[in-house]
């Protein structure tokens, strides 16, 4: 890649990256960190974008895949399980707004399996389209919506399970 292609691919989605990163690591540094070898890598690699998604799509894998890395190499090293927590939309928004009720919509959100838990909060957190999500997990938009909407589904069955 050349040097003034990089810099447009650069400012044209520096932000966003780092936006998708914040949902992941929930941490300002590890995001900067993580977005920055993004870039690097994305400017150094041998494989090259291929057009068959947007540069958006295409830097998130590669920041999805530096994040896996980073937490592995993290918990390697402190032998404690990264802890990820992540919020919610819709109908549930009204009850974030007691403490209460928030504490336990993050609680079912962390020990919710994948790839729910990880679609919820692209969507949510970094704000993505199903279609940004699809090329993010190679799969095809409905598989987004569907994954998307099946963990809203169980969001709001454990919290009515949890009130009575």
């Amino acid at each position: 890649m050349d040097k003034k292609t990089a810099e447009k691919l650069y400012d044209a989605c520096y932000m966003r990256v780092y936006s998708y990163v914040m949902t992941l690591a929930k941490d300002q540094h590890k995001a900067e960190e993580i977005t920055q070898e993004t870039f690097f890598k994305a400017m150094t690699t041998k494989q090259t974008f291929r057009g068959e998604s947007e540069c958006y799509s295409w830097l998130c894998s590669i920041a999805k895949n530096a994040f896996i890395d980073e937490t592995r190499r993290t918990s390697r090293l402190t032998e404690e399980p990264d802890e990820t927590i992540a919020d919610t939309e819709g109908d549930i928004e009204q009850s974030i707004t007691d403490s209460e009720s928030s504490f336990r919509i993050h609680m079912l959100l962390h020990s919710m399996e994948e790839p729910y838990r990880e679609v919820f909060e692209l969507r949510v957190f970094g704000e993505l389209s199903f279609a940004q999500i699809a090329a993010i997990f190679q799969k095809t938009e409905s598989w987004a919506r569907v994954t998307y909407h099946r963990a809203r589904l169980k969001i709001k069955e454990r919290m009515d399970d949890n009130e009575t």
